[in-house]
């Protein structure tokens, strides 16, 4: 799959992100556009649920700011800051290529992700 392009916004604001080559990633493509909200998690992501299930691929414990990743089929995770989870790990999706700053903060938002045009 050529680098695949989303666009992650939001009343925090917006940045863009180039999706993984892998099946989980493309079935987040078929999906989009999607809206959820989003929460805050240990400081450190924030999570929401995406409306169906995604492909499963191989999962990693860590991490790197900037990282989209899936927890479970249907759970989407921005992560804002390094850091470990711990097994069975997640399926990387993704990597902002923008400041993802945006969502280190407390509290919920709802999220828009769509291709980029």
């Amino acid at each position: 799959m050529a680098q695949e392009r989303i666009v992650i916004s939001s009343a925090w604001g917006e940045m863009r992100a180039e999706l993984a080559d892998n099946e989980t990633a493309r079935s987040l493509l078929r999906m989009l556009p999607v809206t959820m909200e989003m929460r805050d998690h240990l400081r450190q992501e924030k999570t929401g649920n995406l409306p169906a299930p995604l492909a499963e691929t191989s999962r990693q414990t860590g991490f790197s700011k900037g990282t989209l990743g899936l927890w479970t089929s249907d759970h989407f995770v921005i992560y804002y800051r390094d850091g470990q989870v711990l097994q069975p790990g997640i399926i990387v999706l993704g990597q902002v290529s923008d400041d993802v700053s945006i969502f280190d903060r407390p509290g919920s938002v709802a999220v828009t992700i769509e291709r980029a045009r």
